[in-house]
Order: structure tokens, then C-alpha cells, then sequence
């Protein structure tokens, strides 16, 4: 098999253009955006130019299916707002042009998908989420993201594209090539990496609610701050949660939104993301425990009423072992040491 890397640069560059923001910013490709949908249509016309079936489920996950059984590579071309440009997008063209040269020197068969909405418009991972039967498209679909757009609504811009679902028993094995996005192999010097496990994460939205008032009036005794909350439980959560946690365990308050977000008014009410990550499940359990205790204590403190909304995620996972020796083999052969 030879890779074509003229060709795979060539196309990583032009998908790069669909949503790119200037210098620095990287791309702006949310799913179901105008940007995702024209470089999902794009990849579909690279797709079928390599000769396979293009084929789109009602989530919007794009495949480029080879006949009869085959291993499936790929990953996501959907973005965070201004996203790296090879978050994701990397594994789908490198999937791409692994097809293409298995197919052009006779090799095995090779499909390739771009999963939808991998980067949590929604939920987390939601397209392969729904698409590997974790997650049913019915609790899909009433999901919504921070501007209140349900997931129902939204990927109705997919439209035409969608040709119906796509039977994961069809595959042989799953394989995604990805940016590591932290700084270990590069600070390590080291230039391939073969994941062992999937972490686990959990996400769900809090909400703080005190008394939108007057911020020149209100005594600071008397104000019931939505955002002061926030901050307090932000506070106490990175203490309780130090006998817990390891150094691999992660936590972040990634959004938060303060109404009326006014700099005159006393936020009464305060919307956040609250995410974490680790490899053990039983830890991710006693962390939510805590997240809930500390809120609850927090909002009984200062007058606050406290909400949650749906608790998603995923749970921790082994690799195929299989499949890793495999590409641990392959990447000792070309990048050795």
C-alpha cells in the first residue's frame, strides 16, 4: 500500500477552509452548522471520486462504505468554536486516503465515517453515541445546546443527505487516527502514541437561581448573586475533590451563562457546564456525589434554588487488544525508539 501524501495534504488543506476563521482561530465548524454541512457534503463527493457508497444516517454521521465487511476508520469533522483544524478532521482524511490506497493497490477493504456532533454541540459524542445504540435518538433529539436549539431542530439541516441507517455489524473493527491535544508526546519527544483506554466523562448543566436586583442599591449583605455562587462552588469543589481525584483525573466549568448578564444588575440566575473525565468509574460516581453535595450546600447557604439537567457521558473503555498490538507493531516500524 502507498500513501499518496500529496493528495491526503491536499485534501486535509481543503477541508480546512470550511469554517476557517482567520489567523490563529483555527475553524469554526459546529455541528449542523452551515460550514459542517457544506464540508460534510464536500467529503461526500471525496468519498464517492474513491469509489465508495456514500451513505448518511439521520444523525448526520457520513460514511464512505466499501463492499461487503471492512474495517472502519475515521473521526469527526465537526469543530468547537474556533476548534483546532486538525482536531478530527486529521483521522477522517487520513481515513479517506488509507481507502483510497488499500483499494488502488488491491489491499483490504477500508471504509471511512465522519461522525456527527463528536464535539458536544449536544451532548458528548452524540453522533457515535446514537449510531452504536448508546445512546436512542429519541433522547437525542430533546436535547439542546446553549442557545436553546434542539437537537431535533437542528439536524434538519442535513435534509437530502440522509439516505438511512448504517449497521455497525457490517464492520470488522473501528480504528481512528487523532491529534493527542495534550503535551505529552510532545514534551516526551516522542512521535506516536497507541491508546490503551477511553476515559470516562460526565456532563451535565447546573443552575444557580438567587434574585436579579440593582447593583448600585443592593446591599452585599443582602444580594442573592447567582455568579457568587457559582464562584463559591468552584471554590470548594477543587478542595473536596483533592483526596479523590488522581493527576490523569480532569474537571472543567467550560460555559456559563448569567442572566441578564447586565454589568448594572445582580445576576439572578447562573447556567453552567459542569464536565470530568477519568478512567475509573467508580471515581467519576464519587465525583458527581460531590458535585451534587457541594451545590446543594452552596444554594442552601446563600438562598439559592439549584437544578440540574440530564447527566450524560460515557463510560471508561478498553482498546481491542488485537488492534493494539497491531498498531503498536506498525508504529514501532516507522517511527522506532
Amino acid at each position: 500500500m502507498k500513501i499518496n501524501a500529496e493528495r491526503f495534504l491536499a485534501d486535509l488543506h481543503a477541508l480546512r477552509e470550511f469554517g476557517a476563521s482567520g489567523v490563529g482561530k483555527g475553524v469554526v465548524r459546529p455541528a449542523y452548522t452551515q460550514a459542517d454541512v457544506a464540508a460534510r457534503d464536500w467529503l461526500a463527493g471525496r468519498f464517492e471520486d474513491a469509489g465508495l457508497q456514500v451513505a448518511m444516517d439521520g444523525m448526520g454521521n457520513l460514511f464512505g462504505l466499501a463492499e461487503g465487511p471492512s474495517l472502519l476508520m475515521g473521526s469527526h469533522s465537526d469543530s468547537q468554536p474556533e476548534g483546532g483544524w486538525l482536531d478530527g478532521a486529521l483521522g477522517v482524511v487520513a481515513a479517506l486516503e488509507v481507502a483510497r490506497a488499500s483499494r488502488e493497490s488491491g489491499g483490504p477493504a477500508i471504509s471511512v465515517v465522519s461522525f456527527q456532533d463528536e464535539e458536544g454541540r449536544f451532548g458528548v459524542t452524540t453522533g457515535s453515541a446514537v449510531w452504536s445504540g448508546h445512546l436512542s435518538q429519541v433522547d437525542a433529539d430533546v436535547l439542546t445546546d446553549h442557545g436553546g436549539v434542539t437537537l431535533a431542530d437542528a439536524r434538519a439541516a442535513m435534509g437530502g443527505m440522509v439516505t438511512g441507517p448504517v449497521d455497525p455489524a457490517r464492520f470488522t473493527g473501528f480504528i481512528e487516527m487523532h491529534i493527542e491535544q495534550g503535551p505529552t508526546l510532545d514534551t516526551s519527544g516522542e512521535r506516536i502514541g497507541v491508546v490503551s483506554d477511553i476515559v470516562g466523562i460526565r456532563d451535565m448543566k447546573v443552575t444557580f437561581e438567587g434574585q436579579q436586583n440593582h447593583a448600585g442599591t443592593t446591599p452585599m449583605h443582602l444580594r442573592k448573586d447567582a455568579f457568587q455562587a457559582v464562584t463559591a462552588f468552584n471554590a470548594l469543589l477543587e478542595e473536596r475533590f483533592r483526596n479523590v481525584v488522581t493527576p490523569a483525573t480532569v474537571w472543567t466549568i467550560g460555559h456559563l451563562s448569567l442572566h441578564p448578564n447586565a454589568s448594572s444588575i445582580v445576576p439572578g440566575k447562573a447556567v453552567f457546564s459542569m464536565q470530568w473525565r477519568d478512567g475509573d468509574g467508580e471515581r467519576l460516581a464519587r465525583m458527581e456525589a460531590i458535585i451534587r453535595d457541594t451545590a446543594q450546600e452552596v444554594a442552601e447557604a446563600r438562598g439559592m434554588a439549584l437544578s440540574y439537567g440530564p447527566l450524560l457521558g460515557l463510560e471508561p473503555v478498553r482498546m481491542d487488544a488485537g488492534l493494539r498490538g497491531a498498531l503498536e507493531a506498525g508504529a514501532e516500524a516507522v517511527a522506532p525508539g
